[in-house]
């Protein structure tokens, strides 16, 4: 199996890539204030699956994904402060916290499936 097989980790990236087209079209101060968190957090969910994915223990592994988990409430926050300050508008606030919540049921799923292996 190949990383880019793994349903969860192109959730991932694909949450990274729209955060990112977010934050591309923000004046300096927002990129160099809230952008660089939020693209850095973004970035990190699918970053930590792929260390995940290439540890030889499984829980090891699963540890990984917790980061990921952690990476993912993270880009929650900061996507929730930019809402409140008016950097992103309700409407795509609204469908990127969808696509998160979607998100984090899946990758708890596929938690909950890398536990039952020792």
């Amino acid at each position: 199996m190949n990383i880019s097989d793994l349903r969860i980790y192109n959730l991932a990236n694909d949450i990274g890539d729209e955060v990112w087209n977010i934050v591309d079209h923000w004046d300096f101060y927002k990129k160099d204030t809230i952008g660089k968190q939020i693209v850095r957090s973004a970035d990190s969910i699918s970053a930590n699956i792929a260390e995940g994915f290439g540890r030889y223990h499984y829980k090891e592994s699963k540890n990984f994904l917790y980061y990921s988990r952690g990476s993912a409430y993270e880009t929650l926050d900061w996507l929730l402060k930019a809402t409140r300050r008016n950097l992103i508008d309700m409407d795509k606030s609204s469908e990127l916290k969808l696509k998160m919540e979607d998100f984090l049921i899946k990758l708890n799923a596929y938690i909950k499936s890398i536990g039952n292996k020792n």
